[in-house]
């Protein structure tokens, strides 16, 4: 979550992206939720400077606490005192500089240390049922490899995405023979892109720390898992439900729509609201 936001300013010159609310909940609490439905009881978020929100908003606020107590609203005390249910620990690591997805996952080498972990990046919210980490999460206890989540995409969109080289590119799970990043549309050896979700085993660690920056004068994750392939097997795993790219203006909003549709306080009233105006 080391990124600058750019593409949200000037709304993130002085809040985390990651702190846009999608409703009535922030980016980053939707991958919170996904991770701790998925079974993961240590969070370790990879922040940069003037991200101190987000650390806040995990943290208690007992003056906010007290005075919903005092002021009999229950229901948002409970909403308070869930954002981060008991038995979860966080641990905050600050990238220095934005250099890339490979280089934020390093930073986060010191705390996972060398265990199997999950990537989650917040930009990238699905609404799936089950969580989509949770379906990922027990495809890892039965393959134990690198997983990476994939969807297929436009061609014309190709550059945008790390592109897979499949052997099969219809089924659910398969493996990967070659993984490039964001190629050119009419070089893009699939259509099938990885979308901000991974499970990667350790060693992929190792990769990334003798890394040389690549497209972008970054550390590319893609890059590292690419030298992988060689030692161990990775698969890629479609993803179920729909993502929104909250990365960019229209997928924030599309997520902002469809979530106050589905919103238990707002869904009813909104929807009336829209077919008002022929939405």
């Amino acid at each position: 979550m080391a990124g600058l936001g750019t593409r949200f300013l000037p709304a993130t010159k002085a809040s985390p992206k990651e702190m846009l609310p999608v409703v009535d909940k922030p980016l980053i609490q939707y991958a919170v939720e996904e991770a701790v439905a998925a079974g993961v009881t240590e969070l370790i978020f990879v922040t940069g400077r003037g991200k101190r929100a987000i650390e806040d908003h995990f943290d208690q606020a007992v003056e906010l606490e007290m005075a919903l107590a005092q002021g009999g609203k229950k229901q948002l005390l409970a909403a308070v005192r869930g954002i981060l249910p008991k038995g979860i620990s966080c641990i905050f690591v600050r990238q220095a500089q934005p250099l890339g997805l490979g280089h934020a996952v390093l930073c986060a080498r010191p705390a996972v240390g060398d265990e199997p972990f999950a990537v989650l990046l917040a930009d990238d919210l699905i609404d799936a049922e089950p969580p989509v980490m949770r379906v990922m999460a027990e495809c890892f206890a039965r393959e134990n490899c690198t997983l990476l989540g994939v969807e297929d995409v436009p061609r014309a969109s190709t550059a945008s995405y790390g592109i897979v080289v499949p052997a099969d590119a219809s089924a659910d799970v398969t493996p990967i023979s070659g993984i490039v990043e964001k190629p050119d549309p009419a070089a893009a050896p699939s259509t099938l892109a990885v979308v901000g979700r991974y499970v990667l085993m350790p060693a992929v660690f190792g990769l990334l720390a003798d890394a040389q920056p690549g497209r972008g004068g970054e550390i590319q994750l893609t890059d590292a898992i690419a030298r992988l392939l060689p030692h161990e097997r990775v698969l890629a795993m479609r993803l179920h439900g729909r993502r929104y790219d909250c990365g960019s203006k229209l997928g924030y909003l599309q997520a902002t729509v469809e979530l106050g549709l589905k919103h238990p306080e707002t869904g009813a009233e909104f929807r009336r609201y829209l077919a008002q105006r022929g939405g």
